[in-house]
């Protein structure tokens, strides 16, 4: 299934998100595509640079960082700043800019913790010298925030060919039931087709319980309150 549009324009404009989205091209522009190989194995966060079983070209309090802004090819940076696009700038109109900002960091973090975690539990010394790079950790936490915020807006979506709209809910559910039996069956992100699901699933959870909490505190803005019938495609 792949998201087009969520319906529900953003009351302000989200300089977060797009400036995060900026951020992402000019680096796989810029930086990346001239010396893939090389930049892909200098700015990758390594699970085995955590517990010193190995030494990554940078520390691993730095590379974890710099991995959320890596990609390794177009249709990996397209499909991620698709969805970061999509669910980004309404989570952002809830938390605000700077919260939102934090958040999307503090989810990148959880998300490559959890796949390390899980690595260096039962993978192999392989799995863990496999390099994690890409943004989707810190987006599974902004769209776990947008299963709480907006359960049920209705996500366009194209499944096969066939434009349908669905609850958000449904399609956020679905999305992280997948990444859960991918991450059991997959495991490790060496052995999964080079997908570290952990990291999904750290990120999606940790973006639920902070907007949750959040949200019951009062603490989040009216961004909150989501439309249930909304249509309109921005």
């Amino acid at each position: 299934m792949l998201p087009l549009s969520d319906g529900i324009p953003a009351r302000r404009f989200p300089i977060v998100n797009v400036s995060l989205i900026a951020a992402n091209f000019i680096v796989w522009i810029f930086y990346e595509l001239p010396h893939l190989n090389s930049s892909v194995f200098h700015a990758s966060f390594y699970p085995c640079t955590v517990n010193g079983s190995c030494q990554g070209p940078e520390p691993w309090g730095v590379s974890w960082f710099t991995a959320m802004f890596m990609h390794a090819s177009w249709s990996h940076i397209l499909g991620n700043m698709l969805f970061l696009a999509i669910f980004g700038k309404n989570v952002e109109d809830a938390f605000g800019h700077v919260r939102y900002l934090g958040m999307y960091v503090a989810g990148g973090f959880i998300a490559a913790m959890t796949q390390a975690l899980m690595t260096l539990i039962g993978g192999s010394a392989a799995d863990a010298a496999a390099p994690m790079l890409g943004a989707s950790g810190a987006i599974a936490a902004v769209m776990g925030a947008y299963f709480v915020l907006y359960p049920d807006s209705r996500v366009l979506t194209l499944v096969l060919v066939f434009p349908v709209r669905i609850y958000a809910w449904v399609f956020l559910g679905l999305w992280f039931l997948y990444q859960l039996v991918e991450a059991n069956f997959g495991f490790f992100s060496a052995r999964a087709g080079g997908t570290a699901f952990f990291a999904h699933v750290g990120g999606f959870l940790f973006g639920l319980i902070i907007a949750g909490v959040l949200n019951g505190r009062g603490v989040l803005g009216s961004g909150g309150a989501a439309p249930a019938a909304a249509s309109a495609v921005p």
